[in-house]
């Protein structure tokens, strides 16, 4: 019988290289030919000469013994927001349509460092600004378990790319749910790790040449098993020698056991309620866990919902106010001066945080360290916080109204239970654990202590143990 060595989750195709069952070129090869063959438009721009070069040079390392990183010869994508040295990086807008970096990313940088060939670049809205993804360079990418729905966005490429077996890994991005939305409406794992530990420099919208990043930003990995997100942890942790970093990271372990851990679930809120497939599939995993015997708590929660919500927006507003010309801030500034006191509208908030005082962003910055501190707390307790992923399974193409059980709802609500913790910087995965009654994936959110990544990375294996989701 033929194996399918694309259909492998990562850490099996890397055991298939090192065992010279195939080589990373012909790895590559293959990946390539499903690429071209698949309709869903998640990777939009290839380098396969350069790949190949790449790919050669990782079989001359293995032949003589001398691999160079753990994820060495494993040909993977990266979300096109990450420069790429060489490579087309657009962020999917058009005054970037012909930006081709000299530099790597950080980030891509030590994946490369750790071996990675790098095949190509994945589909993302215009700056990453939406949570569908399409944009007028490339035209929109479709759901591999449905073409009708959306993968989710910025990182809908990216999702939709692993889901369809085009790459093993692919390196996304997360601020405002952007890489664990897509995880969820798209069925694969996801890892939003603590903020700080992968860095962000060279990821647009921030400028080309930019030194610096938004302060919410961290890139992370998907991945169609929790197994492979550790293995390109430690690849996105670990400095390439340019960086000329003295320190090496050496994360917590966790639990051994699924017993061990003593597990908190958040299964709903009135802030953000949760459609009626997504609120029986927390149910039966609640079951199934407890069936077990671990140990399983239910909590509203270590923060008000409303209140994290509202302090997150003002927070992301804030970042916003670098998109745009000079310019155009001024005339935000002006619109936002001649504001009706009582316009309490979308607009009016948007405006008003886009454009806030430096003093009210250092309100809002210690508002954030007293969350901070009431989630450390919180994780005194308990090891991992379960919550929905979002409200419900993938929204319609291009819908921009958000329905929950018939009930409209805020069309930026989908990302209500993944903002929880986009401003205080925690790590949080993202696990398939079920389907809706249509086949449509329907995953959990976990959350740990800051640093406790591979915590949460061991508690999605377990919950791969349990639960009855098949891609």
């Amino acid at each position: 019988m033929t194996t399918d060595y694309t259909a492998l989750p990562a850490h099996a195709q890397l055991a298939a290289l090192n065992r010279r069952r195939i080589s990373s070129r012909e790895l590559l090869e293959l990946h390539h030919q499903r690429i071209q063959a698949s309709a869903i438009n998640a990777v939009v721009t290839l380098d396969i000469d350069a790949a190949r070069q790449a790919a050669d040079a990782s079989d001359d390392r293995r032949a003589r013994g001398q691999s160079t990183g753990n994820i060495d010869g494993l040909p993977l994508t990266i979300k096109d927001s990450f420069e790429t040295a060489g490579l087309r990086t657009t962020c999917g807008a058009e005054e970037l349509r012909h930006h081709t970096p000299t530099h790597d990313a950080d980030a891509v940088a030590r994946l490369r460092h750790a071996g990675a060939v790098i095949m190509g670049k994945t589909n993302v809205p215009a700056h990453c600004q939406d949570l569908h993804t399409d944009n007028t360079l490339f035209g929109a990418t479709r759901n591999p378990h449905d073409p009708t729905r959306t993968p989710g966005g910025s990182s809908g490429g990216a999702a939709a790319a692993v889901a369809a077996a085009l790459t093993p890994l692919e390196l996304g991005s997360d601020l405002a749910g952007s890489l664990r939305l897509p995880a969820h409406y798209c069925g694969t794992y996801a890892l939003r790790p603590t903020q700080g530990l992968v860095p962000a420099r060279g990821h647009i919208p921030r400028p080309p040449g930019w030194l610096t990043t938004s302060d919410m930003l961290t890139p992370g990995p998907l991945a169609r098993h929790p197994r492979d997100l550790a293995l390109m942890l430690t690849a996105l942790t670990r400095p390439v020698p340019d960086e000329r970093t003295p320190w090496r990271l050496n994360l917590p372990a966790p639990p051994q056991d699924l017993d061990d851990f003593r597990i908190a679930i958040w299964p709903n809120d009135p802030a953000c309620p949760v459609d009626d497939a997504t609120a029986e599939t927390l149910e039966q995993l609640t079951r199934r866990l407890t069936a077990t015997g671990t140990r399983v708590t239910r909590t509203a929660g270590p923060v008000d919902f409303t209140a994290s919500s509202t302090l997150f927006e003002q927070l992301l507003y804030a970042n916003a106010s670098l998109a745009g010309t000079d310019v155009d801030f001024t005339a935000d500034q002006t619109s936002a001066h001649h504001l009706a006191d009582d316009d309490t509208s979308p607009r009016a908030t948007f405006l008003r945080h886009r454009t806030q005082a430096h003093r009210s962003w250092l309100n809002a910055n210690e508002e954030r360290a007293r969350q901070r501190a009431a989630w450390t707390a919180f994780f005194e307790h308990h090891d991992v916080l379960l919550t929905p992923a979002a409200p419900t399974p993938a929204i319609p193409n291009g819908s921009r109204t958000l329905y929950v059980d018939g009930n409209e709802r805020s069309f930026f609500d989908q990302t209500g239970w993944t903002n929880l913790i986009s401003h205080v910087g925690l790590p949080a995965a993202i696990a398939p654990v079920g389907t809706d009654g249509h086949g449509k994936p329907i995953a959990v959110q976990i959350i740990g202590a800051p640093y406790a990544d591979r915590t949460v990375l061991a508690m999605a294996e377990h919950l791969a143990t349990i639960t009855v989701y098949t891609e």
